[in-house]
């Protein structure tokens, strides 16, 4: 088993070349960390001059519609100490919308007890994940926060994108509860609460917050989904958290950002209880021979890893009832994580 000093050493030949990089003043273009990714899996070649047709600097006209259809949306963002951290952020359908083209309005703050709401602020960067649980839907916003205060804030869009449906599971709505209001819950170092342990140990859905340096050193935020059977996510004895990385679009955005930064943010929604527990910490990703090999056994192309630092508990944060309507094919065509 790799430990975190190990797996960053055996990446370091490739992370050198990313780590001090910065992405171009264009947001249409791929950074150093996705560029070394692509050039790993082969795929650089053929993605060399993809990114300007997919990474816009505007909404389209379906991203315009789909937006406001949602009744929640995933968030990241960093701490005052440079932490990549997610949340979600539920409202009533319509509360994000999009004024014009370069503008997202998130007609919500977020509640008391949220590390967001102490984050939020203009000039922050921020990554908005929208997805549509029903129909597999999802797409991606990056950009500034231009204004906020204390019901809302708006995002000026540097970067949107879709994503393919790979591994979504299928879940239907039910009727939505009371917005909370204060969702303040535990706080607990590393991975050192049973519950959270049990969740990642069960869970076939999480988000990933990261970030690569922006060409003026501040954080370029995104935030990603993550799906696979339960049990997808390993947890090892050193305390670190194993993610198989599956075949998807090779654009290695949030492992690109990983390669840059070594550090990462977890969002794990508990849709029995409407609880979300949330991670930072330190992060890797595997690139050598045996982190491959490894990887297969769960039908994935490569792996990475995720040392939390620290946790939190954010309580009734979703209160939707979810039902699982269908897994993802792609999901059951996945292999069997061997758990430690």
């Amino acid at each position: 088993m790799n430990s975190l000093p190990d797996l960053m050493q055996k990446s370091d030949v490739m992370s050198a070349r990313v780590r001090n990089g910065v992405r171009p003043v264009g947001y249409d273009t791929w950074h150093p960390g996705e560029i070394a990714l692509q050039r790993s899996a082969g795929a650089a070649d053929a993605l060399s001059n993809h990114a300007r047709r997919v990474l816009l600097p505007f909404l389209t006209d379906q991203l315009r519609a789909f937006f406001p259809l949602l009744p929640f949306i995933v968030v990241s963002f960093v701490d005052a100490k440079g932490n990549p951290w997610g949340t979600i952020l539920p409202g009533v359908p319509g509360f994000v919308s999009s004024p014009t083209p370069d503008i997202l309005h998130i007609g919500r703050a977020p509640p008391a007890g949220d590390p967001f709401a102490a984050a939020l602020r203009e000039g922050a960067s921020i990554g908005l994940l929208g997805i549509e649980l029903p129909t597999r839907r999802r797409n991606r916003v990056n950009g500034i926060v231009s204004a906020c205060d204390g019901s809302s804030f708006t995002v000026t869009v540097q970067q949107a994108y879709g994503n393919c449906p790979r591994y979504i599971q299928q879940r239907d709505y039910a009727d939505a509860g009371e917005l909370p209001q204060n969702v303040n819950g535990e706080i607990f170092p590393d991975l050192d609460d049973i519950e959270a342990r049990a969740l990642l140990h069960r869970t076939d859905t999480m988000f990933v917050a990261s970030y690569a340096p922006g060409s003026d050193g501040t954080p370029a935020m995104d935030v990603s989904h993550r799906g696979g059977k339960p049990g997808f996510l390993r947890l090892d004895d050193d305390s670190g958290v194993t993610i198989p990385d599956f075949a998807g679009n090779r654009y290695f955005n949030t492992l690109g950002n990983i390669l840059c930064t070594g550090r990462a943010g977890l969002v794990v929604p508990d849709f029995e209880t409407g609880d979300v527990l949330l991670l930072t910490g330190g992060a890797a990703v595997g690139v050598d021979e045996g982190s491959y090999a490894e990887a297969a056994q769960a039908g994935a192309e490569r792996l990475w890893r995720m040392f939390p630092r620290q946790g939190r508990w954010l309580r009734g944060a979703l209160p939707i009832a979810f039902q699982l309507r269908s897994w993802s094919p792609h999901t059951l065509a996945t292999g069997d994580w061997l758990q430690s």
